[in-house]
């Protein structure tokens, strides 16, 4: 078992609030992204989580035990950081198998847990090796290891790829979906990563200035954004935004024309995604404007799309779109997939 609840938690350095008062269930089995900007206080949530950063207010709860002032060793919990903190002067199958050896566990069940793991991780040709011979994604791999063996409540991943280059990034990104499913334990992984997060996860925590902005499965995130930050932080490209009315169910926006919604009212700006736009004979569309720039990507290709003063539209076209930069053209945007936002920034 590995559920956590987080009850009102918060953490203060002096007279500095980094987190806000966070509650949140994690069922047993669950992978939770905690994803967001720099200094969103993700890592430090975690943190509290595993016992490395003292929780000032609140209580934390694994499988409905109060552990909000145990130690870290009293938790249950394994920890993947972005650092392998390898030892180099031991073998890989000495690695995983520290911890165990230093809690007297007896050499043949260590033996037999580091060759399972290993077996799990793809590993088992690597356990003589030291880490200087070994790539950085069977570094990475050798540190999750040490920490299966223990046999954890749960994972807590923090932005365990952030050294790989973008090949191993997406290996290793595989390797964790697989590992998620073959051990159907509880995971928590931070990053700030997008891509990451909408891959992996079952559900993302979206963190903004230490507060939860929306918490969902990838596909609600993206398609059902509860906030303007959450709209333009999930998803690449991000979201266009653009200033508009809504009345007597008609949109219209500031600097180009309009169509039909339903609802929404009193809303003050219109988000569209880039492929929910498409390229249309002229003045057919919401909005007119020049392509500045082609990024031709094989399958897709995106124009960034000069629309005068409503600012740079982004559109996702395919790969063999005829489009050049300079091209003058008009934007139509699918009615059935707009979102609208108010003054406050949250959803209308």
């Amino acid at each position: 078992m590995g559920g956590i609840s987080l009850r009102g938690v918060e953490k203060w350095y002096g007279d500095v609030q980094v987190i806000k008062g966070i509650d949140l269930e994690i069922a047993d089995g669950e992978l939770v992204v905690f994803v967001g900007p720099s200094g969103c206080g993700k890592s430090t949530l975690l943190r509290m989580i595993g016992g490395l950063e003292d929780i000032s207010r609140g209580a934390l709860e694994i499988d409905g035990v109060d552990m909000t002032s145990e130690p870290p060793s009293k938790r249950g919990l394994a920890m993947v950081f972005q650092s392998y903190a390898l030892y180099p002067h031991m073998s890989v199958a000495e690695n995983m198998g520290f911890s165990l050896k230093t809690a007297g566990v007896p050499a043949i069940e260590i033996e037999k847990q580091v060759v399972e793991a290993a077996e799990i991780l793809h590993l088992t040709e690597y356990l003589h090796r030291r880490p200087k011979d070994l790539s950085g994604g069977q570094r990475q791999r050798v540190a999750i290891g040490r920490s299966i063996v223990r046999d954890p409540t749960a994972f807590l991943f923090d932005e365990p790829l952030s050294n790989l280059d973008a090949a191993l990034r997406v290996g290793m990104r595989l390797e964790i979906a697989r590992l998620h499913q073959k051990l159907d334990a509880t995971m928590i992984y931070v990053t700030h990563d997008q891509v990451e997060a909408m891959t992996l996860a079952d559900r993302i925590v979206v963190l903004d200035y230490g507060q939860i902005a929306q918490v969902g499965t990838p596909k609600e995130l993206y398609e059902q954004p509860q906030t303007r930050f959450v709209a333009e932080f999930i998803g690449s490209p991000k979201m266009n935004i653009l200033p508009c009315s809504v009345t007597g169910g008609q949109y219209h926006l500031r600097w180009g024309r309009g169509g039909k919604t339903t609802g929404h009212d009193g809303a003050t700006h219109l988000g569209v995604r880039p492929e929910h736009i498409t390229v249309v004979s002229s003045g057919g569309g919401q909005c007119d404007g020049r392509v500045s720039v082609v990024e031709y990507l094989g399958a897709d290709c995106f124009l960034y799309v000069d629309a005068g003063r409503l600012g740079q539209i982004t559109v996702r076209t395919s790969g063999d779109s005829p489009i050049s930069a300079g091209a003058q053209i008009s934007l139509k945007f699918d009615a059935a997939k707009l979102s609208f936002f108010g003054a406050d920034g949250n959803a209308v």
